[in-house]
């Protein structure tokens, strides 16, 4: 049995499977990544041995969960892992590292897998997440990449690595981009995938060299940024990005084309903020949605909506404003120039 004490441990482990014996639903949930599914209970199995429990006996339940449990694990031997040889190594985990991943687990070894367990199974996992996310103060040294909607935040962060600076792309690991507008295809990953996915990403950072992450609200489409990275950024110093209104038209009609492209789902989406633009605004989005002219629609939306909402919002990042990036193009041909210049304001910034 192997214990985790911290989530780069996950980076070093010598097997060749991670193999998550809980029921789809835990796993639909979170689960360790790179991990494969292969329940021995399914959700209704599991349901129907706890209830087995509570209303008649737990030896009655152990048995039940006993026949089920071995039944699908010689199911998952007989198809899914009947290819492996004999130097195949599986770990094992379930929710405690009981009595699901310690069944299976010894299963593979009596056949001659060298199988092993998680000790405290995928609870230990959470638990250092929380850890990372909730108890400890982030140790890595935030830079804010701020500007107003359009100046092409989310694809500067994705240059950066190359040029060997540090980034964290919040928008990716939600899967979203961060506004009304914001959908992107498939939907958003569970608050706790979410947090997995964020943990994972900052044990794999330096925290002795600056990591740019884009000025994000405290809500990147329904999941909740956590407590130690809100506090860090809130903190952190900010390079400022500015853009011509027209560039900025240009690239949001090509960033957001799949949600321009369904005008009824759109006009779903912006007859939300009739409360707040009144009747006649949205409505003129509505006739330029219509009339096809993608690139007039987003220099409205920016203009009459987003342009406001951010110069309110970003009141209190304005004292934290250590270099200023300016980029007159943002086209496709023109970012690695502009993500050069946000590299040489990083360089100017002491943390």
């Amino acid at each position: 049995m192997i214990s985790l004490n911290a989530l780069s441990d996950l980076d070093t482990l010598d097997f060749d499977t991670i193999i998550d014996v809980r029921s789809p639903s835990e796993f639909a949930e979170d689960h360790i990544p790179g991990a494969i599914n292969l329940p021995v209970l399914d959700d209704e199995e599991r349901a129907l041995v706890g209830t087995e429990y509570k209303q008649i006996s737990p030896f009655t339940a152990r048995k039940r969960g006993a026949a089920l449990v071995f039944r699908n694990a010689a199911n998952h031997i007989e198809t899914v892992l009947s290819h492996h040889d004999g130097a195949w190594r599986p770990l094992v985990y379930c929710w405690r590292g009981g009595q699901r991943s310690g069944a299976f687990g010894w299963m593979l070894r009596e056949i001659g897998w060298r199988s092993d367990t998680i000790q405290g199974g995928y609870k230990s996992f959470r638990s250092l997440v929380v850890r990372a996310l909730y108890n400890d103060a982030l140790p890595h040294k935030l830079v804010l990449l701020a500007g107003y909607t359009g100046t092409a935040k989310t694809d500067l962060l994705a240059q950066l690595p190359a040029m060997g600076v540090q980034s964290l792309d919040l928008e990716g690991l939600a899967n979203h981009r961060g506004s009304l507008l914001g959908d992107r295809a498939g939907p958003q990953p569970s608050q706790k995938a979410f947090e997995t996915a964020l943990a994972m990403a900052l044990s794999r950072l330096d925290p002795a060299r600056p990591v740019v992450v884009e000025a994000e609200s405290s809500k990147i489409g329904q999941r909740l940024l956590p407590p130690t990275l809100w506090t860090a950024m809130n903190s952190a110093p900010v390079i400022a990005l500015h853009a011509p209104l027209e560039a900025r038209a240009r690239y949001l009609a090509e960033a957001y084309k799949d949600v321009l492209a369904d005008k009824a789902v759109l006009m779903e989406k912006l007859d939300v903020l009739r409360q707040f633009r009144g009747h006649e605004v949205v409505d003129g989005w509505g006739a330029l949605s219509a009339a096809g002219d993608d690139e007039a629609l987003c220099r409205a939306l920016a203009e009459e909506h987003y342009d406001p909402a951010y110069a309110s919002s970003s009141k209190d990042k304005e004292a934290r404003i250590a270099a200023r990036v300016t980029a007159q193009d943002l086209r496709p041909e023109a970012l690695g120039k502009v993500a050069e210049d946000v590299k040489a304001a990083l360089q100017t910034i002491s943390i």
